[in-house]
This record gives C-alpha cells, sequence and structure tokens, in this order.
C-alpha cells in the first residue's frame, strides 16, 4: 500500500532541517516529463569478473550500469560479455568510450550499428569524453591531446571560446563518426561545469557531478536549467567528496543527494565506483553503508513515484550574460574560478556570485540558472526571472 499523503508531508518536513528550504513538493499531481528513471553505477574495473559480481550485487535495486572501463570497452569479446551479462540481469546500460576509440578499433563502428538490434532497449547510447566543460575551465581545452589544445587555441573573447568549444567537440573524429553512422546513438556524458554549452555542442544527457564538497543546489540548478531550457535530459552522478580514501561521502550523504537529484526531475541517478578502496574490494568503492543507502533510496522511488507525488519544480531562474563560461566555483579551497580556463574573473562575478547566493537562498530547488542566449525562449518558463545584475533584496 501506498503511504498517506500526511505521512509524506512528514517525511519531507523532517529533511527540510537538512536540505535548502525550497524542498518542499508540488502538491499537485504532476506528469514526470522525464518518462522512465534510472538509477545504477559506473564501474571501471578490467576485470569482467568483477564487473558482474558488482551487477549480482546491486541487480536487486538498480536498472542502470555504466561500463566505465577502458580495457574491457576495447575488447570485444569481453564488452559483448559484459554488455550480456547486464542485459540478462534486467539492467540497462552505457559505455564508455575516448577520443581515440575508432581510429584505434576498426571493429567499433560494426559493434555500435548492431547494438540497438542486438540489445533492444537495454543499450542506452555512449558515455563520450568525460567532463569537457570541467576540463575547459581547469586546463583551457575541453580534453587532453592535442586536438583540443589546438581547436581552443587563440580565443580572443567569452563569445570566440564559446563558439569553439562548442563547435570543436562535435567536430572531433568519434563525435563525426558516431553521427555518421546508420542508426542513432544517445551521447552522454558527466560534467561539474559548462552544462549550458555541453549541451550546445550536441550531448543529449548530462549527468550533473554531485560531490567535491560542491553546492547540490546550485550544480542542479545550473545542469538542469540548461536541460530545461534546451529541451533536453539531465541526470546526477554521485562522485568523489574525498580525494584519497574512503573517497565517497557515507550512506546518508549519498542517499540525501539521490533524493535531492530525484525530487528535482533528475531521468538519471548514478554512483560513480573507482578506483578500488580497500584493495581487496571486488566492489570498487562501494561499502556496505553505500549499498545500504541505495537500496533504501530504490525502496524510497517505488513507495513515492514522481507521477504521483510531483516533483520540486523550477520558479525562478537566474540569467547569466552570454557565454559568460565562468566554472562558479567558490569554496574554502578555491578563491577564485576562472573564465573558459583563460580569463580570471572579472568585474561581473562578484555580483553574480552574490546574486546566485541569494536566490539559491531564497528558492533552493526551484532556481534554474541559464544563460542570456537568444537562440531560446525562456520567459514562459518561469514565474520569476532575474537577470545577473538585478538588485535582490
Amino acid at each position: 500500500m501506498k503511504p498517506a499523503w500526511p505521512l509524506f508531508l512528514t517525511i519531507i518536513i523532517l529533511f527540510a532541517a537538512v536540505l535548502p528550504t525550497a524542498y518542499i513538493y508540488n502538491q499537485n499531481k504532476s506528469e514526470d516529463s522525464c518518462g522512465d528513471f534510472f538509477f545504477g553505477v559506473m564501474y571501471g574495473s578490467n576485470s569482467t569478473s568483477e564487473v558482474k559480481q558488482l551487477i549480482d550485487r546491486v541487480k536487486g535495486y538498480t536498472n542502470l550500469f555504466i561500463m566505465g572501463s577502458w580495457d574491457i570497452n576495447i575488447n570485444e569479446t569481453a564488452l559483448n560479455d559484459v554488455c550480456d551479462y547486464a542485459a540478462d540481469a534486467g539492467m540497462s546500460f552505457i559505455v564508455y568510450f575516448d577520443f581515440v576509440a575508432f581510429a584505434s578499433f576498426p571493429w567499433l563502428r560494426a559493434w555500435l550499428e548492431n547494438a540497438p538490434s542486438r540489445w533492444g532497449d537495454k543499450f542506452l547510447g555512449i558515455y563520450l569524453y568525460d567532463e569537457p566543460g570541467g576540463h575547459q575551465i581547469d586546463m583551457n581545452q575541453w580534453q587532453t591531446g592535442r586536438y583540443a589544445r589546438e581547436a581552443m587555441a587563440n580565443a580572443t573573447d567569452y563569445s570566440d571560446a564559446a563558439n569553439k568549444f562548442t563547435t570543436s567537440i562535435p567536430a572531433s573524429l568519434s563525435w563525426r563518426n558516431l553521427k555518421s553512422l546508420n542508426v542513432s546513438i544517445p551521447l552522454f556524458t558527466s560534467d561539474y561545469a559548462l552544462y549550458w554549452f555541453d549541451y550546445l555542442a550536441g550531448y543529449d544527457t548530462i549527468f550533473v557531478e554531485l560531490g567535491w564538497k560542491t553546492n547540490t543546489a546550485q550544480q542542479i540548478a545550473l545542469c538542469r536549467g540548461a536541460a530545461n531550457v534546451q529541451g533536453k535530459d539531465w541526470g546526477a552522478i554521485i562522485t568523489w567528496t574525498y580525494y584519497d580514501a574512503p573517497y565517497l561521502a557515507s550512506g546518508p550523504e549519498i542517499y540525501r543527494e539521490m533524493l535531492m537529484a530525484y525530487h528535482s526531475g533528475a531521468k538519471y541517478i548514478i554512483v560513480f565506483n573507482h578506483p578500488k578502496y580497500p584493495e581487496d574490494n571486488v566492489y570498487g568503492i562501494l561499502l556496505e553503508e553505500h549499498f545500504a543507502a541505495m537500496k533504501r533510496f530504490w525502496q524510497y522511488i517505488h513507495a513515492y513515484p514522481r507521477e504521483l507525488y510531483g516533483q520540486v519544480k523550477a520558479e525562478a531562474a537566474l540569467v547569466l550574460p552570454k557565454d559568460y563560461g565562468w566554472g562558479t566555483r567558490r569554496s574554502e579551497n578555491i578563491i577564485e574560478d576562472r573564465i573558459w580556463g583563460f580569463w580570471p574573473e572579472d568585474e561581473k562575478t562578484p555580483t553574480i556570485g552574490e546574486n546566485m547566493k541569494k536566490l539559491l537562498d531564497k528558492y533552493g530547488l526551484k532556481l534554474d540558472i541559464i544563460y542570456n542566449d537568444p537562440r531560446f525562449n525562456y520567459r514562459e518558463k518561469y514565474s520569476a526571472i532575474y537577470f545577473w545584475n538585478a538588485t535582490i533584496s
């Protein structure tokens, strides 16, 4: 039996002490515009045996597996083996490839063209490249290597950098090869910055990285806002909180982030899982407390499906300047962040940062952060719109 509505409100009130004040449900039933919901893990083990053991461990309370192992994914026999195993376990899956894949592995083209017919809707698509926006902010190029370095070189201003970023990614060899296939393959990646421009480059879905002690509501606002305005899907991936062991946050902490992403409308929620800790842990960095949190989350989403209880809708939007590729990270460890990886913070940054904080305090998960771009009509999507330089009390 589904819990009574008063009990549901009681649960939300209990969460209010630790979640943003806007973590309140839309009390009207609403359609789940995201369609099917996917929850699972990403694993980078090079052992097919360990991959299968993890699938066996989580298949009762997940429905998505991301094959994150480069060594397995470039071995056609091993890749087919783990994909078959995931599909037989009832799980959908996504496969990771990097920029050298097509040039180095001639069998890949036929494999991709056959994947939709072999595995049907269990094969969701390709995770292509990793963190292009974050790499751009931190390394001045969206991917390591000569191509991205030369593509982004000599940017003259913010708009030129935005244009180089959004045109050079889809012009890369692997991207062009994927788009030349006889089948349409959805493209995914994870990121921690520049989500708006990832979507402009052509990605179908971005997984916002939650972790690194960043502001979860802010990261969701940036990624969900980009997806909402540009008509794309979005998800969340729970990443490291610590650079050293134990890497992941505690079970209760990742559970809370799962809930925030779920109630904000994420179509996908994934737990990142690499390397190993302890070293003999066949499940990567996932410990018993993390499995317990995942199982608890699976039970929760079935007890409180969004199509019955609704989700947090963005009511307000903060509109950033066009092509303003600022990393938006401010923390104890990062005094300032870069703009497109080339320029230091400018005179607009303090105003944007202050208004962002005020609006997040006011709206919480009901805020989207978007960009002023004439290609998109965002005014009808929000009941309140604040431009970056507005006076906000």
